[in-house]
């Protein structure tokens, strides 16, 4: 659940200039760490970043640390980035070097919120500042939260989904199927992005316009396993999918290279999020109809702005908080707008400097790009 306070800019300077900062000692709502030790204080130690993996989406492994570590870099605060490389022990092991090594502010983007929980309330006992980063850890107590604002992710995909299937029933023909490739089940995103999604597709299953198909949630945002998970789906519907909703591009791709066994790519609407290479080279082709773009540079430096702020001893507050669903906390949060790109759409990508038009357009697809105007 979200509850807005007041209006945030559409960029994440513009967002973050609305965050007002006290020193510890004020009162105020910004959500303080815990514990009070004495890395509470101003001018010593690091901030830690632990990032989750390499190989879910691209940005784990390449964006996030290089925009981060600029954001850091420019404000002259030192910063430990590190990658559990999807390993929850090894999530927990950077944690506890991190806390021991004396970071006076942790973020992290959690494996799971069980594994994250753990690590956030050894934080807290050590007066560690705590941010979740893209994900909520659930029961997690983190003092801030910065993300987009994940239900509308969604959203635009479930939007984008119905407008690629271009209509659904007609007069006396079978409803078109729908099956959904969701993410991990233990990544609160995931759930919120069901939300999203659900909410625009559930009303037209129950008029008759679609027809709700296969289900299924893939362990980790595993991309293998997506491709056997689809595959079943496939198979058990006797192949009469009409559209993929597939939660990132990563999910996408996969149900992809089943459908280009059967010749059926291209034929099949297929969504996707994180507007990756790969996804945005789909869509050049007309095997995926569109990606849900999360302007991650503004991400980072909001969180890194955050992360500065609490480094330096101040206590800001944001103008969104969160409600977690296990706990019943609402957590201080910076929540940034996604957008929807389709083929006309990719342009923007490229030109915001998130992706490099020589990677986009490499070999085959230099024509696409050609056809589809990028420049």
């Amino acid at each position: 659940m979200r509850t807005r306070l007041f209006a945030l800019a559409a960029v994440a300077a513009t967002a973050l200039s609305g965050m007002s900062a006290c020193t510890d000692s004020d009162d105020g709502d910004g959500g303080a760490a815990s514990g009070g030790g004495t890395r509470a204080g101003a001018g010593a130690g690091k901030v830690g970043v632990i990032l989750p993996d390499t190989t879910t989406s691209q940005r784990w492994g390449t964006d996030d640390p290089k925009l981060l570590q600029a954001a850091f870099d420019a404000a002259d605060v030192p910063v430990d980035i590190q990658n559990a490389q999807g390993d929850k022990a090894q999530f927990q092991r950077i944690a506890d070097s991190m806390i021991a090594g004396g970071v006076k502010v942790l973020m992290i983007v959690n494996l799971d919120s069980a594994t994250g929980k753990v690590v956030l309330d050894k934080a807290k006992a050590e007066g560690v500042r705590t941010i979740d980063y893209d994900r909520l850890t659930l029961n997690g107590g983190a003092d801030y939260y910065v993300s987009f604002d994940n239900e509308q992710v969604g959203v635009l995909q479930g939007q984008g989904l119905v407008r690629c299937m271009g209509g659904g029933a007609t007069a006396g023909a079978e409803p078109p199927m729908i099956a959904d490739l969701n993410g991990s089940p233990t990544d609160n995103n995931a759930s919120q992005f069901k939300e999203g999604y659900d909410s625009v597709l559930q009303p037209r299953y129950d008029s008759g316009e679609y027809l709700k198909g296969p289900d299924q949630s893939v362990e980790d945002w595993d991309n293998k396993e997506a491709g056997v998970v689809f595959r079943e789906m496939w198979e058990q519907t006797n192949k009469n999918i009409d559209g993929v909703l597939a939660a990132n591009d990563g999910l996408g791709n996969a149900a992809i290279s089943i459908l280009k066994k059967d010749g059926m790519n291209g034929k099949i609407p297929v969504t996707g999020q994180d507007a990756t290479v790969q996804g945005l080279q789909n869509i050049l082709a007309g095997d995926q109809c569109m990606t849900v773009y999360k302007p991650i540079k503004k991400e980072a430096d909001a969180a890194a702005d955050l992360a500065i702020r609490l480094y330096r001893g101040e206590r800001p507050t944001t103008g969104d908080r969160v409600k977690d669903p296990e706990s019943g906390a609402y957590v201080p949060a910076v929540l940034l707008d996604p957008l929807p790109i389709a083929k006309k759409d990719i342009n923007l990508v490229i030109k915001d400097g998130f992706v490099e038009k020589k990677a986009v357009c490499a070999g085959r697809f230099a024509p696409l790009c050609r056809d589809a105007g990028i420049k």
